[in-house]
């Protein structure tokens, strides 16, 4: 079972991540790597979580929405961990979807002005 596990520095390599942010999040509890004196070992579970974690950041969820999604399953099962994905989801795409129309008004607004910009330039010469 412990070629199962992966050291802190190989946890840092497979998931591209430097050792302060393992560190901190063990430190606010999103990963419980098994401690054998000063080393750290991630089994297939903390690597599993560490998937979700970095997921999560991806979608945009804060780390303290990923700890508690985490927990629920835990607690309360998969079930309600689901359930409680599917509300962060919803809440998360509506935002991104947000985010993209000002991201298109912006675009359109920049591209407006630079055409005018270059209007303006052929204008001059």
């Amino acid at each position: 079972m412990e070629e199962n596990r992966l050291t802190f520095k190989e946890m840092c390599a497979k998931f591209d991540v430097t050792p302060r942010t393992l560190r901190y999040y063990e430190y606010i509890e999103l990963l419980q790597p098994d401690r054998e004196g000063r080393s750290r070992f991630y089994s297939p579970r903390e690597t599993a979580r560490m998937v979700l974690i970095l997921r999560g950041r991806r979608f945009g969820f804060s780390l303290e929405e990923i700890r508690q999604w985490l927990e629920l399953y835990d607690a309360k099962g998969t079930v309600e961990q689901f359930n409680a994905f599917v509300e962060m989801a919803d809440r998360q795409l509506a935002e991104l979807r947000r985010q993209q129309d000002e991201l298109r008004e912006t675009v359109a607004e920049l591209e407006k002005l630079r055409s005018e910009t270059q209007g303006l330039i052929d204008d001059l010469r």
